[in-house]
This record gives C-alpha cells, sequence and structure tokens, in this order.
C-alpha cells in the first residue's frame, strides 16, 4: 500500500490542519503555520500519517516543538478518545491470547500501521495541560515492559477534573477505550 496522499488529498488536509492549528493557538504559541505547512510538505509519509489520524477521529493538531531537532510534534487534540481506534486490546500478544471475543485491531499494532505512538503517560498528562480530553472514554498508554510481562498495561482518563492511570489486563477492550497518537514531523 502507498503510504502517500494525492496532491487533492494533501491539500484538503492541510486545510484542516491549518484551520484547526489557527483555532487552537493557546496548544501551540509562538510557532507559525508557515514553518509548519514547509516541514509536512516536505514529508508527505508522514502527511499520511496525519491523514490516518484524521481518518480515524483523532484530530491532530501541533503541540509543540523539539528544539533538538526541528521537528513538530503532533498529537490527537480530539475531545473523547478516537472514534476509529477503540474497542483495542493493548498489543499482539494481548490479542493472541485472546481465546474467543477477540477484538479486530491492538493498539500498539494499529498505531505502528498509522506510522504514529502511543502517547506515554507523561505526554498524556501533557495534552491534558492544553485542555480537558477524555471526559468520557480512556485512552491506552505505553505501558513500561515489566508492567506488559505480568501481562498488565496502563490506560488514562479525565475525571473529577484530575488525570487518572489505571491499570488493566492488557487482552482487555472496551468500546470506550482507545488510544492517542503522537507524530512527530
Amino acid at each position: 500500500m502507498k503510504k502517500e496522499l494525492s496532491p487533492e488529498q494533501s491539500k484538503e488536509l492541510l486545510s484542516t490542519l491549518k484551520t484547526r492549528f489557527e483555532k487552537n493557538m493557546q496548544r501551540h504559541k509562538g510557532l507559525q503555520w508557515y514553518n509548519v505547512q514547509t516541514r509536512l510538505e516536505a514529508n508527505p509519509g508522514k502527511l499520511w500519517s496525519l491523514d490516518e489520524m484524521e481518518l480515524t477521529g483523532g484530530e491532530p493538531d501541533v503541540v509543540g516543538y523539539d528544539d533538538k531537532t526541528g521537528e513538530y510534534i503532533f498529537y490527537d487534540c480530539s475531545v473523547e478518545s478516537p472514534k476509529g481506534r477503540r474497542s483495542l486490546c493493548y498489543d499482539r500478544e494481548a490479542l493472541d491470547a485472546r481465546k474467543e471475543f477477540k477484538p479486530e485491531n491492538s493498539a500498539v499494532d494499529m498505531a505502528a500501521a498509522m506510522g504514529i505512538e502511543l502517547l506515554s503517560e507523561e505526554e498524556y498528562r501533557e495534552l491534558q495541560r492544553l485542555g480537558k480530553f477524555d471526559l468520557k472514554t480512556s485512552s491506552w498508554v505505553k505501558t513500561p515492559a515489566n508492567i506488559r510481562k505480568l501481562g498488565g498495561a496502563l490506560f488514562c482518563d479525565r475525571r473529577y477534573d484530575t488525570v487518572f492511570l489505571y491499570h488493566n489486563g492488557a487482552d482487555s477492550y472496551y468500546a470506550a477505550r482507545g488510544f492517542r497518537g503522537s507524530l512527530k514531523v
């Protein structure tokens, strides 16, 4: 599968991203859209990944800039966990371990296919400083190897105006749990 958008798709996505960028300046103070767009146009594979984020309901937006690498950082900024990425267990190992009622995919596999990374707990908390997210849903986050080795996985949400980190069996999945991704361009 070719991981590149047509010129029309690219133009449409850039327009959507620009509108979101301009509407949410509090997420990226001091950054200019022109510079972001120039970087995106030079990285068609990353633009394809952003389109995948958009198509699955993530509403990606710029949340930062890495001075060391010169990369812009995008996170899924949809109010709730992206609709097109819910009802997933944590990873392939958990999916393969399920004997019945298997979900269609895992969060880790889907993120890899999209060319993005699951947010870490730290990144999730950074996102929550930019707004109020996951008030009704929850999102899987990168799980440390020692927890995963014991069969667990981590997820976060926001309730009672507080961000919570929880655990679950990695093979569990729920209609209200998805995952949020990040992408550096």
